[in-house]
């Protein structure tokens, strides 16, 4: 997704890195940049903003779940997989079951 406008900051590597952003697990140099880029760009903001709220929505519904301390780490590498081009097999991720832990 681009919006045909020039940018210090290419669109691509927004949206790649839109969840590192959410999440604030870049460098400030690196937060400031997608700030710019959301003030100037609309089409990056929007799609910032929704999900912003996805985030925050999983957060209230699911944020009392606790989750297995590997999986995120086999979810993240799923992603470096995709984005890299590569084919990932469906048991990778799926193979691990997640249960809600009794209160």
């Amino acid at each position: 997704m681009s919006c045909g406008e020039p940018h210090e900051t290419d669109c691509s590597e927004v949206l790649d890195h839109l969840y590192e952003f959410l999440d604030r697990e870049m460098p400030d140099a690196d937060c400031t940049k997608f700030e710019h880029h959301f003030e100037e760009c609309s089409p990056c903001l929007e799609k910032y903003g929704l999900e912003q709220a996805v985030k925050k929505l999983v957060k209230r519904c699911c944020g009392q779940d606790d989750v297995p301390t590997d999986l995120r780490s086999k979810v993240m590498g799923r992603i470096e997989l995709i984005r890299s081009g590569q084919t990932v097999p469906e048991h990778d991720v799926t193979a691990t079951q997640v249960t809600p832990q009794e209160s």
